[in-house]
């Protein structure tokens, strides 16, 4: 299949990578503002979503007024958003930003989304009816034994408790006949870059502490009520969208009457998981510079991560 490549773009292109509550998003909008020709482009599963703003730290009304932001808030919650689609958004974004003479930065977490747009990762098919077998099966790490009887590589380089990549694995190797770990190279190789790529150090500590609190301000905030909404639209939400941190934890709340204390515990708990392996992932890119910020209010680090970009 044609991958689309982003990497021709014009412009001077920079990628920002690290866990969730690392502070990539005010980071993002700091450098952009004091560079004046910067716009960002997100590298987020779940920004994409409209109506999926408390939850998922989407970049504030005011962010957005003050510096240009790309692939926020342009899928509905309905519809699952793929790997493929996210490339083909990406690539007409830079060519948008470029076509305009600007620079542009990828920021983002989701480490898939960033190795399928920097490496031109070929996607393989969608399999629809396998997966909806798939996921009829409740039990993440069942489907993840099935898995590692088929394609042992494949289930060797994820968590079994990751029903996203355990599910897609599969439908892969059922649908094509072909092990999911035999499409392209696989994420263990590591090609030249095109573009620069920084990612923020922060000690686990503090990340820990960073998450609790967002949850804090975010249900200030309104976000029991915004998935209150999410989960009373005609349309439904996307398998997709469901799973998204919190708001999967959330809708346990509103749906089947769990006490909110116990579902944001949850949520808690599960972000700090999943923000290890966030960390993970990156770590294992030895192209990606990394700059520590374990304060965001340092203001040393906004020159650290503009050297590091080489603007």
């Amino acid at each position: 299949m044609s991958v689309p490549d982003a990497t021709t773009s014009c412009a001077p292109v920079g990628v920002l990578v690290g866990p969730t509550a690392s502070g990539k998003t005010a980071l993002a909008v700091a450098l952009a503002r004091r560079l004046g020709d910067v716009e960002i482009v997100s590298m987020d599963s779940m920004v994409v979503y409209r109506g999926m703003d408390v939850g998922t730290a989407t970049p504030t009304a005011a962010e957005r007024a003050a510096v240009p932001h790309h692939l926020v808030d342009v899928v509905d919650p309905s519809e699952d958003h793929t790997v493929a689609a996210h490339q083909d958004l990406v690539a007409a974004a830079l060519g948008d930003i470029a076509g305009r003479g600007r620079r542009a930065l990828l920021v983002g977490g989701t480490g898939l989304y960033v190795r399928a747009v920097v490496d031109r990762l070929s996607i393989p098919a969608r399999y629809p009816e396998v997966r909806a077998e798939l996921e009829a099966e409740p039990d993440t790490v069942a489907l993840h034994r099935r898995l590692t009887e088929l394609d042992p590589t494949a289930a060797s380089r994820m968590e079994p408790t990751n029903r996203r990549r355990v599910v897609r694995a599969l439908e892969v190797t059922l649908g094509s006949g072909v092990p999911f770990s035999a499409h392209g190279p696989g994420l263990d190789h590591y090609p030249d870059l095109p573009w620069p790529i920084v990612g923020l150090d922060v000690p686990r500590d503090v990340l820990d502490a960073r998450i609790a609190e967002r949850y804090r301000r975010q249900l200030e905030g309104g976000f029991a009520d915004e998935v209150r909404a999410l989960a009373a639209r005609p349309a439904g939400l996307s398998a997709t969208a469901r799973q998204a941190l919190g708001y999967r934890e959330l809708l346990a709340h509103v749906e089947e009457g769990e006490p909110l204390e116990d579902c944001v515990e949850t949520a808690v708990r599960r972000t700090r998981r999943f923000a290890r392996r966030q960390q993970r992932w990156f770590r294992r890119d030895p192209r990606i510079t990394w700059v520590p910020a374990p304060d965001p209010d340092d203001p040393a680090l906004l020159d650290n991560v503009r050297r590091a970009l080489g603007w």
